[in-house]
């Protein structure tokens, strides 16, 4: 099997890697490429962090929630083939992110609810389903996401993406906070990819950033200015 254009690792409860895919899967229409999708647990790549004081609260249910869900992935990748995540991850997501705020779709309870619709749409069988409590797939996992810090180091989060391999760049990132049109996806494209491909080029960052415009976090796609501190709260940027 030849390698595909891109590889682009996830975690179906991570809303930035969620923007980011759709922004994939827009250049991937236009350019005719080939993305294989791997798994990547933030609860696995925080295993070593004290939740209470250092995320916002909620934040452990909800990689918790993301571990069980990747191991059905896991699942139906062993069973089906690789080529099934591209319809289960986006099934599976969607019903978390494009959710009506009050439903709280990141409840761990609600996981399972989120993954029989899920793997229905997807055209897999519903015992796969077993899999969200079968802790024996957290190997497969971790290895899914070792061998992305391998590309990258580890001091990153998701998305994952890995350009034109074996050999071409890997990086963390972009985070974007909404999904560009058809136009803009190109042209974001190629700067990201410009930027990662050239050999000296190590980071770009800022900490102020838009919410996600993601309905389950009460944000419409068209609004902009609301902005996420580092303790999860929100506010409104000064015109």
């Amino acid at each position: 099997m030849s390698d595909p254009d891109l590889r682009f690792w996830f975690d179906p409860v991570c809303p930035f890697a969620w923007l980011t895919s759709r922004w994939v899967r827009s250049v991937q229409r236009q350019r005719e490429y080939a993305v294989e999708w791997r798994l990547i647990s933030l609860r696995l790549l925080n295993s070593h962090i004290d939740y209470d004081s250092h995320f916002p609260e909620g934040y452990e249910d909800g990689h918790n929630a993301g571990l069980h869900l990747l191991r059905v992935c896991a699942a139906a990748r062993a069973e089906h083939g690789a080529e099934v995540l591209a319809d289960l991850y986006p099934a599976i997501s969607s019903r978390i992110f494009d959710a009506d705020p009050s439903e709280q779709s990141l409840r761990p309870e609600r996981g399972r609810e989120v993954l029989e619709v899920a793997l229905s749409d997807a055209g897999l069988p519903a015992g796969l389903a077993a899999a969200y409590d079968d802790a024996s797939w957290d190997a497969t996992i971790q290895a899914d996401t070792d061998e992305a810090l391998s590309l990258t180091g580890k001091d990153v989060g998701t998305p994952i993406l890995h350009v034109a391999p074996p050999q071409g760049a890997a990086f963390f990132g972009p985070v974007i906070s909404r999904v560009p049109s058809d136009e803009d996806a190109l042209r974001l494209w190629d700067h990201v990819v410009g930027l990662a491909t050239f050999p000296g080029f190590a980071e770009m960052k800022r900490s102020l950033r838009e919410l996600p415009q993601l309905r389950a976090l009460g944000v419409a796609e068209d609004e902009v200015g609301r902005t996420e501190d580092w303790h999860g709260g929100s506010r409104r940027l000064k015109k």
